[in-house]
Parts: C-alpha cells; structure tokens; sequence
C-alpha cells in the first residue's frame, strides 16, 4: 500500500511519501536558498513540487516560477506541476504573444518557462518578481557567463517580497570554481548532496552497469588513416619551416586554433603583415580540416564522413581547394566512397547494430536510447534500423543542416511521444535528450562515441535506470580519440564528485562557511525603474530582445519597447537610428556587400543615424584596409 503525501496544495494519491524527498524539501524550507544535486531519476522535480505547495501555503497570494533551459523541458515541467499541484499551472513560450503572456502571468499561481521568455518580458517591463515566493532553476548548472539565468537571479533578489531559490542539477562541474560560480551567480548559500548510495535512497534507486565495447579499425580503414597522417604531417612540416609551430608531434586541435587565433591577431595588428602569415592561416585551415576527418574516420560512419567531404568540396576557400589537389588526401576520399558503393563501413556500426538485435531479441518491448554527438551519424544509425527492420526514430535540434530539416519544437514532442509508445523501441538522439527530457522505462543507453564532457555523460547514464535496472554501453574504437575522450570524462566525474562530497557533503557546512574570506553572495542592490518614472523610450528590435544589450539598458531610467524595426537595431529619438554590429557581422556584411544598402537606408530614415562595431579584432576574417 503506498503512503501517500496529503497536503492543501497537494493533489491526492499523486506523490508517493519517500522520506528523502520529504527530508530534501524540508531542508530547503528551513535552511533558505538551496542548489540540489541528485542523480537524474531521484525525484528532483518531486522535491520542487513539495516545497512549491508548502510556500504557497505559507504565502497564498504568492506565484512560483519554474525555469527550464529548453521549451520540451518546461512543457513536461508544467506537465508534472499540473499532476501534483492543487493550482492553477501554466507554461509561456515565446510563441505566445507579449499581451497574452502578461494576461496568463496574472492569471495563473504556477508558471513554467524558458529563461529567454521571462528575461524579455522583465526587461519589457510586462510583470515582475514581486509575488514570486518560490523561483526554481531546473539544470542550475548552465547558470554561468551571460546565460539567462544569472540576470534574472539579479532581478529576483531584487524585486521579490518573499524570496526562496532553488537550484536543481545532477552535474554541476567537475572544477570546484565552477559550482562557485553557479552558487555565486544564483545566491545560494546551501548546498545539498543526494547519491543513490545513501541508506534513504538505495532502496528506490536502480542500479546501472556500464559495459565497454571496444572494436579495432579495419586494414581498409587504416589504410584511409596512413594517407590522412601523411597529407597532415606534410602540411605540419611547412608550419615549422616558417616557425609558426615548434613541433609537429600530434598537437590538438585546440593548439592548432589558438595559433591561428593568434596569427589573425598579427594581422589585424600590423600595417603591413608578412605573406606568411596568410600561407599560415590557411594551412592551419587545413590541418583543422584534416584532423576533424581523421577523427570521423575513426570514431564515426563513412557516410559521415562522406558528408564532411561533400561540404568541404562546396567551400570556395583556399584551405579547401589545397585538400582538393593533395594526391593523398584526395586519394583517401576516393577510398571512403568506393568503400561506401562495396556496402562496407566502421566496424563500429556493424557491431551496433547487432548490439541492437541481441537486445531486442532478449526481450522485444525493450527501450534503447542511442547517443551520438553528429547528426549525420544518427542519421546513418536510422537507415541501418531501418534495413534491419528495427524500429526506430531520430531526434535531434532544431537548425537545419545541408538537406537535413531541424526538428521543430512541436515534432521533437512528438517523437517524445511516440517513442514512448510500443510502436518504436530505438531513439538514435543527439545531445538534444541529455538533459531532463521525460523517456521513461528505457532500459539501456548506448554511447556511439564517448563524450570528454562529465555533465553529458551523468545526463546520458540517467537516461536509463528509471523503473529498474538498466544498463549502458560505451562504444569505443582502440587506439583513437574515443579512448580519450572516455578517460576525460571518467577523470572529470571523479573530480567532481571528490569535489562535491568531500566538500559539500556534511549539511552542516554551508557555501558561504566554505568560500574563502566570505566571498559575497549577497543580493545586490541596484536602481530598478518603473515605467511611471522612466525618462527615456527606447525601441529596440525583436531580433535584438534576448541580446546581453537588454540588461544593460535594463539598469538605466528608460522604457523598453520591442517591436519589428525595418531599418535599424535601436531607436532612441525619430532622429537617432543605431545598427550594432559585431565584428564578424560588420566583416561579413562589406564582403557580402549588405553594408552598404544597410548605410544607405540607415541615412534615408534618420538625421543622425549610428552604426556601432562590438568587437576586438575587425580584422579577424582576414579582411584588410
């Protein structure tokens, strides 16, 4: 018989009566401001809904806010909400008009949304934080740098008469400035560790087994990759003679853009900057687009790689035409496409596909989650199901690629959906399902590629493990930067959570007892203007609402109004008309010749009309005075 939780705002028989969750709930009710981080499928959204309907009870008039980083998360957020809460919920997305979004704000106690939205509306003055007695950042980690989250924490600790923060993760970093930072940035001052080890959570919590599948490349393969490391390490050979590197010993991809990085910088810098320069760029150019072949050899399809070189053929740039004309280079492309019309490819794929079959066979209901980190490879991971007469859907984002359409929103709910029905058991994702989206019951997890990430690779286990056991395969080719990748992730994840519970874990010790000298996580006070003593209208373009501009205009005596603006970014009087530009648009718009109409109807519209270049390095696209 379940003990079920009963509470005024509580719907009944809607939340089993586990005492960690009750215990978590309490903590963050009596100890203020609190980041939770738990293993995904502990029950964090549980733990929200629990202290939601106890603030509501303590403030009744009072709303609660649920912030999620993607518009699939905070529909399945208002999803939950409704099921617990004995309230009014509701979600807004930008899709729904300003008026209607201030109209649902008001009417409703619950509100889930995107970050984005709700920073817009603030700054358009359309509702504030005042009656917000709980604000939730689900996925609290991404609260770094200029992301959403950081200003509206700003304004939250500003604006609300009642103020509780609650910060859900499963992976907040594995650098400890890095939870500093996310605690500073949201104002949190206590911090609450959960593992599926503790005595009050093991008995609800589901093992997971990791299992390695490691395969080697085959003759064909490694012969593609001996011609790829020749055309690279000739090109390497030249980079030294002209000293722009001082080894040709495997150096990353990351080193190999920081020197092109810093020889744009000597060009931009230098009035008359040395030929070499130039041969260097675009032979680090290539060396980039080798390396990046060389590693979908390895790790990935053939087809993947075929389109890699299809879009590179596309290119018209120096860099391009050079791979085009190498003997070896050009040869290894051959060799990957007669491969392709043989029928043959990475042993990698093979071995998954019957990975796949064993599964399927052992039980047909089973669920399967397959991450890869290239849509291409999804794509190519869908056509084998679909020849093995596997059952399978894609799901990725929403941008479109060469002949691939995005997802929109609206069919990425609809996979959700349909995957968790019994007419498909396989979803071949992208990083787009790592984090929070609702696939329950699946029963294994399927890594095409590790990832150097330790965020992606909790998100990833967690996606089994749900309702019982489950397990999750690493697919790894020897000797490559898969293995890599793979030790990455498990160092990072160690880190992490040495950083975690040996710092963190005792409750009795706070951030802020922790942080040296008292670091300031205090709320700071700034002037906040009301649309009845704002000096100054501004209009600024739709296009620009959810640019770090905004807040910055935010925190002068100004009104925002966004609107369409057929010339211009900013309209600060009917004479002044700004354009801003970072530099790679402001580059890109002389080459592409949209600089000049742009002047031209800037002038046409205005006395005085502004253009402004945001950047450091004008030049960084090679375009010279």
């Amino acid at each position: 018989m379940n003990n079920w939780i009963e509470h005024k705002y509580i719907k009944k028989n809607t939340i089993e009566g586990r005492r960690y969750q009750q215990n978590l709930a309490i903590s963050v009710l009596k100890k203020g401001n609190t980041m939770i981080i738990a293993p995904t499928a502990m029950g964090k959204t549980v733990v929200a809904a629990l202290v939601s309907a106890e603030r509501l009870k303590n403030y009744e008039n009072s709303k609660i806010l649920i912030l999620a980083p993607s518009k699939p998360l905070t529909l399945q957020h208002e999803k939950s909400f409704k099921t617990f809460l004995n309230t009014s919920v509701v979600s807004l997305t930008g899709n729904d008009k300003p008026d209607d979004r201030k109209q649902l704000w008001q009417d409703n106690q619950v509100i889930c949304a995107t970050p984005q939205t709700i920073e817009s509306d603030i700054i358009s003055r359309l509702y504030d934080f005042s009656d917000i007695s709980l604000i939730i950042f689900d996925e609290c980690h991404h609260a770094v740098g200029s992301y959403s989250y950081v200003y509206l924490a700003q304004k939250y600790v500003q604006q609300a008469k009642n103020q509780l923060i609650l910060g859900l993760t499963a992976s907040p970093g594995w650098e400890e400035k890095k939870i500093k930072e996310v605690s500073h940035n949201i104002y949190i001052n206590e911090i609450i560790i959960k593992s599926e080890d503790d005595p009050d959570v093991a008995p609800y919590f589901n093992q997971i087994q990791t299992k390695w599948i490691k395969v080697k490349l085959t003759p064909e393969l490694q012969e593609i990759k001996k011609l790829m490391d020749e055309s690279l390490k000739l090109r390497l050979q030249t980079l030294k003679k002209l000293g722009i590197i001082d080894s040709i010993a495997k150096p990353s991809k990351r080193e190999i853009l920081v020197e092109q990085s810093r020889l744009q910088q000597k060009i931009a810098s230098e009035s008359m900057p040395k030929k070499e320069y130039f041969t260097g760029i675009s032979l680090l150019t290539e060396v980039i687009n080798i390396m990046h072949s060389k590693e979908l050899l390895e790790t990935q399809t053939l087809k993947t790689l075929n389109n890699y070189f299809k879009r590179l053929e596309k290119k018209k740039t120096k860099a391009s035409r050079s791979l085009k004309n190498d003997f070896k280079f050009n040869k290894a492309v051959m060799m990957v496409r007669r491969f392709i019309d043989e029928g043959k490819d990475h042993p990698k794929i093979i071995r998954l596909i019957e990975l796949i079959d064993q599964i399927m066979k052992e039980d047909e209901t089973n669920k399967i989650i397959v991450f890869s980190q290239f849509r291409d490879t999804t794509k190519t991971i869908h056509e084998y199901c679909k020849e093995n007469d596997i059952k399978s859907l894609r799901f990725y984002g929403q941008a479109s690629h060469d002949n691939d359409k995005g997802l929109s929103q609206k069919k990425q709910i609809e996979t959700i959906e349909a995957f968790k029905n019994e007419d498909y058991n396989v979803l071949i994702s992208t990083s787009v399902a790592e984090e929070g989206i609702d696939i329950p019951s699946v029963d294994y997890v399927i890594l095409y590629e590790p990832v150097p990430s330790e965020i992606r690779m909790i998100q990833r286990k967690g996606r089994t493990g749900r309702k019982h056991e489950g397990e999750m395969f690493i697919m790894i080719t020897k000797g490559t930067l898969d293995e890599s990748y793979y030790w990455s992730s498990q160092r990072k994840e160690r880190a992490m959570k040495n950083n975690i519970y040996n710092t963190y874990r005792n409750d009795k010790i706070t951030l802020e007892k922790h942080i040296a000298d008292n670091e300031d996580v205090t709320p700071y006070k700034q002037e906040y203007t009301t649309e009845d003593d704002a000096e100054v209208v501004i209009y600024v373009d739709y296009r620009e609402k959810n640019s770090n501009m905004m807040r910055e205009l935010d925190k002068i005596k100004c009104e925002i109004r966004v609107k369409n603006m057929g010339v211009g970014d900013y309209q600060i009087t009917d004479d002044i008309i700004i354009e801003r530009k970072t530099v790679e648009d402001f580059s890109k718009s002389i080459t592409d010749k949209r600089l000049y109409q742009q002047a031209k109807e800037l002038v046409s519209n205005c006395r005085n009309p502004l253009m402004i270049i945001e950047g450091e390095n004008i030049y960084h696209t090679f375009l010279h005075p």
